[in-house]
């Protein structure tokens, strides 16, 4: 009979007095752990891209793109015409507070006098567009042209779907391209 009654007044104590992994209030500790992890990769990803849009000589016929891993990981792709520009990236990078190790994977396109050629002429379709005009005026415009072997790529963010299109078809009027993906992606809602 004591023992029973034991058994009751530790249950009633408990049911009173939960401890702080079952309060509704207190969130569980690996819960805390992972939103603290997950406001760590975020201010990595926003200090990456800063560090990245700010690489000397980054230019509208370079691609710089990137993925923080939850480890502490950034893994960087894309596309460059400088090979310096490759090991730049990565070093901005690995200086950043958190970063645990730079997976490299940034290809350095190969040297073309056709595709610089290529690279001009699609340049000037683009920009001296009148509907697109307004993309040059920034420091690094966001339509990034990207030849290899006369293949044409384009990237970065337009603000309207009909941009988007535009800055195609300007890329398929330019001699000696063999093909264009359009990677641009669109700020306007609903697109």
């Amino acid at each position: 009979m004591c023992n029973l009654l034991a058994v009751v007044l530790v249950a009633v104590a408990l049911l009173q007095n939960p401890s702080p992994q079952t309060s509704p209030n207190t969130p569980p500790a690996n819960n805390r752990s992972q939103a603290a992890n997950q406001a760590s990769i975020d201010r990595i990803t926003r200090e990456v891209h800063h560090e990245l849009a700010w690489v000397p000589y980054y230019g509208v016929f370079d691609n710089l793109a990137y993925r923080v891993s939850p480890d502490g990981t950034v893994t960087l792709m894309g596309q460059v015409v400088r090979p310096t520009l490759k090991s730049d990236a990565e070093n901005v990078v690995k200086r950043i507070e958190g970063v645990e190790r730079v997976d490299n994977q940034i290809k350095v396109l190969p040297t073309s006098p056709m595709d610089d050629q290529t690279r001009m002429a699609v340049y000037r379709a683009i920009y001296g567009n009148a509907e697109l005009s307004m993309y040059a005026v920034r420091a690094v415009p966001p339509i990034h042209i990207i030849v290899e072997n006369g293949h044409v790529t384009l990237e970065g963010v337009v603000a309207r779907q009909m941009d988007k299109q535009i800055a195609e078809m300007q890329a398929k009027s330019v001699p000696n391209v063999f093909s264009v993906t359009n990677n641009l992606r669109v700020e306007e809602q609903g697109s």
